[in-house]
């Protein structure tokens, strides 16, 4: 593969001009033969007054370039990492992190819209000719209400919350991808957006809420990319799937009425706890007597009050819960079928029931066009044995909302290292990372970005 630029378009060439050239090929472990061959090729041109499109970068040498670039920032971006990881901060209280990457932004002289969604920072990155293609790069940047079991030097201070999902590490990659692409400003074509989402993890969702707030008003990207940390993957390898990828997610919230009374006398009472039960069953019966073997879907209830003693049955019990599918008409029918389940068996006990189903994020459905470009860009940077094909995921994440107005593809990063005990799984105590992947994860978020907008430009 080959990536192909205009002279005169990209570093407006012309003998006064090669030292553009030179500066390219000056990037710290790319010179010597590759800088001779260059600047002969380049004299010939000039002598033969061929400037229309020189093809000069092989894509491994891009590779060579970024990978350069992000081992020069690396001490840097896990400096980022831990500040944000040693003060986790939940949905739409991300201040200081936010404050974190506005002052990174600013030092590295990238211009930038705060204040969308309460802590929301959009930075734009332009090209040497701003009115070409426009590629968007996500990160999420909240913590969870978990207290942290980990005794690193960078874990929690904040009783209660942890970064248990990675987010730190979004952020962070983001950042240093953002500053390798703005150090290459002049050889490129277009704009690149990055844009660090408040509060994935917590309904209505971030993203939902940036849109809303006039998000792509003013531009729109074509292309959007995120990234996503998986402890399940080793570190130095990725994933990716095409098409339909995460499910959609909506909560439910019951409470069943009855009577209560002493736990002696049944009789006198309508027990709530027994209509409660049979509600929990009946629906684990409609996933597998009414939903389609062919479409995937969970319904999990994580909650339960019953608020009594062991001679006292309570007059309410209240259950929380999720629902989990991939196709929009299944998942409506699925709402209808939940609330007429749980208001039937309470009915036909002498009970009543209160349903309330919050609509969430939809499934996540990444282009598969994109994500096939995505891919062979993965076959040549991590080798292909290091690239999985992954199959659905029963989770959510609100970049779907992204998705739906924006094409593109969310991948998964491998940092799982079992040699170093980082082994744990997302939204548990002792999660972490290898942060060894840091560097590989902004450059490989750098190289699609660049590789796409060559392409675009096309």
């Amino acid at each position: 593969m080959i990536c192909s630029y205009s002279v005169s378009r990209v570093f407006k060439f012309h003998c006064g001009h090669w030292r553009n050239f030179v500066r390219l090929f000056l990037l710290p472990g790319f010179i010597g033969m590759q800088i001779y061959n260059a600047l002969h090729y380049f004299i010939g041109c000039c002598e033969e007054n061929r400037f229309n499109s020189i093809i000069f970068v092989l894509m491994d040498d891009l590779i060579k370039i970024v990978n350069s670039l992000a081992s020069d920032m690396m001490d840097e971006v896990i400096a980022i990492r831990r500040a944000i990881h040693a003060y986790p901060e939940i949905a739409f209280d991300e201040f200081k992190t936010s404050a974190l990457i506005r002052q990174k932004l600013t030092a590295w002289g990238i211009h930038f819209q705060a204040g969308i969604a309460t802590t929301g920072v959009v930075a734009l990155i332009e090209g040497y000719n701003p009115e070409g293609p426009v590629i968007a790069l996500r990160a999420d940047m909240d913590a969870l209400p978990i207290e942290e079991k980990n005794d690193a030097e960078y874990a929690s201070t904040r009783p209660g919350y942890m970064h248990a999902c990675g987010h730190d590490a979004h952020t962070a990659m983001v950042l240093g991808a953002g500053k390798i692409i703005h150090s290459l400003r002049e050889y490129f074509s277009g704009k690149v957006m990055l844009i660090f989402q408040p509060s994935e993890e917590m309904y209505p969702g971030g993203a939902k809420v940036m849109l809303e707030e006039g998000l792509f008003g003013r531009i729109k990207p074509d292309i959007l990319f995120a990234q996503h940390v998986l402890p399940e993957l080793n570190a130095g390898t990725m994933g990716l799937r095409a098409g339909q990828y995460m499910a959609s997610t909506d909560e439910f919230y019951i409470r069943v009425k009855g009577k209560g009374g002493h736990g002696a006398t049944p009789h006198l009472n309508i027990d709530p706890i027994v209509i409660a039960a049979e509600i929990i069953m009946a629906l684990q019966t409609l996933v597998s007597r009414n939903a389609n073997p062919a479409m995937p879907t969970v319904i999990s209830v994580g909650k339960m009050i019953a608020d009594g003693m062991p001679n006292v049955i309570p007059d309410t019990v209240d259950m929380e819960g999720i629902i989990r599918t991939f196709d929009e008409i299944w998942r409506k029918e699925l709402h209808q079928l939940v609330k007429e389940t749980a208001k039937g068996i309470a009915k036909t006990s002498g009970g009543t029931s209160e349903v309330n189903i919050a609509h969430g994020y939809p499934a996540l459905y990444n282009n598969p066009e994109i994500t096939e470009r995505v891919k062979n860009y993965a076959y040549t940077f991590w080798g292909k044995p290091n690239v999985a094909e992954l199959p659905q995921r029963m989770t959510a994440d609100d970049m779907a909302y992204f998705l739906k107005e924006v094409p593109g593809t969310y991948y998964r990063l491998g940092t799982g290292n079992p040699e170093k005990g980082i082994i744990s799984n997302l939204h548990s105590s002792t999660f972490d990372i290898d942060e060894d992947t840091l560097l590989p994860g902004m450059a490989f978020l750098a190289y699609i970005t660049l590789s796409e907008l060559e392409r675009e430009k096309k």
